[in-house]
């Protein structure tokens, strides 16, 4: 190929695709030029890189290539601004759909947690089940607590926090199937109901509250944000309305996987508390109120911004440009 007879027959070409990329607004006719030249432009950049390697004039074509390409395919937005959007607007939306649903889930968690407490505590025999009388009396006395210091509080607050994130992430992916977040609603209760029949029993219930003051708040109800978006997920599959049902799942699950990824950070910080407050040296109520500090500014974060985002009609999910062309539906 000579590459010079080439530039020449084609650069009438070349500088009007250039000029396209820069013309705005583009007609409906100067659009479809636009692709056509784009397209003969790439096969020549192609034709040339192939035959005679980087060179200027493959350089020059490829820039307004380039440009062309943006002006059908669009700019990225700047990723500080998606940051922005998806921690002032997307994330506190997702969450305020779910509240109601986090509420439902919270009580269904008590109600089960106490009535484990109680069938325990009302019969020895199921207390022994868990455990001989000295392995109980070691973790109401000791274990409990100990829990809270044994290891470094960097470490510790590490563990807890990856733990509880992997839980609030299965939540989330696993609830379409409908009886993962049933099950981890369960563990979650029995375990607080049992533990809290071990201690109740050693006259320990002053410790069990305490210990889980600080950080419990926020870390259950993170627990509960992540298995109220899992049962929507699975509810858009049962129940998808007038949508398709592919579609309902893939907006809700494009949007509550917001949630999974906005709870690391409140993870983190129920891990921080649990880590370096449980099991400090301060006065409990110091620590409870950082507990309820924490607490509170998770829900208004939830109630307040996430109000206003959900009345603007945003719902956590992408962008329409992201998200792709939807399919109209009656109804």
């Amino acid at each position: 190929m000579d590459l010079d007879a080439l530039t020449e027959a084609r650069r009438d070409d070349w500088d009007r695709l250039g000029a396209l990329a820069r013309r705005r607004p583009l007609a409906g006719p100067e659009a479809d030029e636009l692709i056509d030249r784009y397209q003969r432009g790439a096969a020549d950049l192609s034709l040339i890189q192939s035959t005679a390697g980087s060179t200027a004039t493959g350089d020059r074509l490829s820039v307004a290539l380039s440009r062309a390409r943006l002006r059908f395919t669009g700019a990225p937005e700047e990723p500080m601004r998606v940051f922005g959007r998806f921690v002032g607007v997307s994330l506190p939306a997702a969450l305020y759909r779910v509240r109601w649903l986090t509420l439902a889930v919270a009580v269904a968690t008590f109600v089960v947690a106490a009535l484990w407490a109680a069938w325990a505590s009302a019969d020895p025999r199921v207390l022994a089940s868990f455990g001989s009388s000295a392995e109980l009396e070691q973790l109401a006395e000791h274990g409990f607590v100990d829990y809270y210091s044994e290891n470094p509080a960097a470490s510790f607050t590490g563990l807890v926090w990856t733990n509880n994130a992997w839980i609030a992430a299965q939540c989330i992916a696993f609830g379409i199937t409908g009886v993962w977040v049933p099950y981890v609603i369960m563990q979650n209760a029995q375990n607080l109901g049992v533990t809290a029949a071990v201690l109740f029993s050693h006259d320990q219930a002053g410790t069990y509250f305490l210990y889980l003051s600080p950080h419990g708040p926020l870390e259950l109800t993170c627990v509960f944000v992540a298995a109220a978006a899992g049962l929507r997920i699975f509810w858009a599959w049962v129940a998808p309305g007038p949508r398709r049902r592919s579609t309902a799942l893939a907006e809700e699950g494009r949007a509550l996987i917001t949630i999974a990824i906005g709870l690391v950070f409140w993870l983190l910080v129920s891990g921080i508390i649990e880590g370096f407050v449980t099991a400090a040296p301060w006065p409990w109520p110091v620590k409870t109120g950082i507990g309820v500090l924490a607490l509170a500014a998770f829900l208004v974060y939830m109630l307040v911004p996430g109000r206003r985002a959900a009345r603007a009609g945003e719902t956590g999910d992408l962008g329409g440009f992201d998200a792709g062309a939807r399919v109209a539906t009656a109804g």
